[in-house]
């Protein structure tokens, strides 16, 4: 489902180049593909060798960027930002890339992801004279570069990065270097990519055949890339790696035509569909899965049932996001907005539909009772993943047990409470087994903490909010 109504966001999307003569406009375009990653803001810093200039925005990056201000940003490197606002909250202020200006020379900051530790750091910054200019966790890197006693920016880089917890996928420029950093865990995708003889680094692969460049490698977890006008080197600021991407990048985030690690999303949910087929077998008529995320899982689970997959909901592209609003009531009428159920399709049918996740339940129950308003004589939900039923502090906007119906609610009682006639969802190990990605052998390597409370990083007590701490910590 569509992040807006649903409830369930990612923070973010990076887009960074070097060494192309028009890079701010490629960057814009590289942006536009990871559009999917953030709607409430965007921006770009570029650099011409001498100085940093930059331009960003609240709003789309064709409105952050639709009056000729591009025009006004040269030079042959830059990095870019989608924000979708967790930690922090929005605001201009809070709009990336930061841009930071020194007696030194500036630095500019892009970040997706959130660091579990930044109130803890914050504190201890403040305690030794540090003013804070936005209430992003990004600016804490800032001020820990800065305060890093190290004689070179690589240096203060490598000591600032090892006092973050969390998520983070980082891209930083100066005047005269681009660099790149993910954190150990790998929580956030990041690639690297060439276009003629520019790097490129995004969030997500499609970036790359947006902006026709060729995919070289993920950015791996710990590393450090240094990339310049002599090339780009290779380092590392941790050894103490512990692969953990995080599963709904696979299940729902990222765009189908990337690829995560070798493995492309579209298939990946395909596997999941066949997945759940082989779990949740129903007898039914038709197989419908909800628009845009949730089709290539629905396609897969039509095709190991021999269920024929049918269009039976279809989504207004053309409404504006104006629409959507924060409260329930018109949240529900977002759905109405963005979602009609085809008639000529459902109507006497059995209708199985297919999701990829249900976090608070009103936007299931919603389409399942549409479904039934056009004719479905049954309506048997499906879900591409496990129950979302612990909280994500990694930069995913579900901080709260109140938010997930799954945290205090059976399948048997969400059925009831959105008004299908059956509902499964996907097992873990199915989970794990239908994206099929590999580990040194081992069928490993990702973040399952909001499916089972098994967080692959320490949890800080000022991370966590006061109703949901004695439960997450003592896990």
């Amino acid at each position: 489902m569509f992040a807006e109504i649903k409830g369930l966001n990612e923070e973010c999307g990076l887009f960074g180049i070097w060494g192309h003569e028009e890079s701010p406009q490629v960057t814009y375009y590289g942006l536009h593909s990871l559009q999917h990653r953030g709607q409430e803001g965007a921006g770009i810093v570029c650099t011409n060798g001498d100085n940093l200039s930059f331009h960003k925005g609240q709003g789309l990056v064709t409105e952050v960027f639709g009056n000729g201000e591009l025009n006004n940003l040269k030079g042959r490197g830059a990095i870019g930002h989608v924000r979708y606002a967790t930690a922090g909250g929005g605001g201009y202020e809070n709009v990336q890339p930061l841009l930071f200006r020194s007696q030194n020379g500036g630095l500019a900051l892009a970040h997706n992801g959130n660091l579990v530790n930044a109130t803890h750091l914050k504190h201890q910054l403040e305690g030794q004279g540090s003013i804070f200019q936005t209430t992003s966790d990004t600016e804490v890197l800032a001020h820990l570069i800065k305060r890093s006693g190290h004689f070179t920016l690589k240096d203060q880089v490598k000591n600032a990065l090892s006092m973050l917890k969390g998520a983070y996928a980082f891209l930083l420029m100066t005047e005269t270097e681009m660099i790149v950093a993910l954190d150990p865990n790998g929580l956030r995708p990041l690639s690297l990519g060439m276009l003629g003889d520019a790097y490129v680094v995004a969030s997500e692969t499609c970036a790359f055949d947006v902006v026709g460049a060729t995919y070289l490698r993920d950015v791996e977890p710990g590393e450090l890339l240094i990339i310049n006008d002599e090339g780009l080197t290779s380092d590392r600021f941790s050894m103490n790696i512990n692969r953990s991407i995080c599963s709904m990048e696979y299940i729902y985030f990222s765009r189908p035509d990337s690829n995560i690690d070798g493995i492309n999303v579209h298939s990946a949910r395909k596997n999941l569909g066949k997945k759940l087929a082989e779990e949740a077998f129903v007898e039914a008529d038709v197989v419908t899965g909800v628009p845009d995320s949730s089709i290539s899982a629905a396609i897969g689970f039509a095709e190991a049932t021999g269920i024929p997959y049918e269009l039976g909901l279809i989504k207004n592209r053309y409404v504006g996001r104006t629409f959507i609003q924060p409260s329930q009531a018109l949240r529900e009428q977002g759905v109405r907005m963005k979602l009609s159920a085809v008639r000529g399709v459902v109507e006497g049918k059995r209708v199985v539909m297919v999701d990829d996740s249900i976090v608070r339940g009103t936007t299931s129950r919603r389409i399942v009772t549409m479904l039934r308003e056009a004719g479905a004589t049954e309506v048997h939900v499906r879900i591409s993943s496990p129950p979302i039923a612990h909280p994500c502090f990694y930069g995913i906007d579900t901080s709260t047990h109140e938010e997930l119906i799954a945290s205090s609610h059976s399948a048997e009682e969400i059925r009831k409470e959105i008004g299908a006639d059956t509902l499964s969802f996907l097992s873990v190990d199915g989970l794990l087994d239908g994206v099929g990605r590999q580990y040194e052998g081992e069928r490993r390597g990702h973040c399952l903490a909001c499916f089972t409370g098994k967080y692959p990083t320490e949890i800080y007590q000022d991370t966590v909010l006061p109703h949901v701490k004695e439960a997450v910590l003592n896990k």
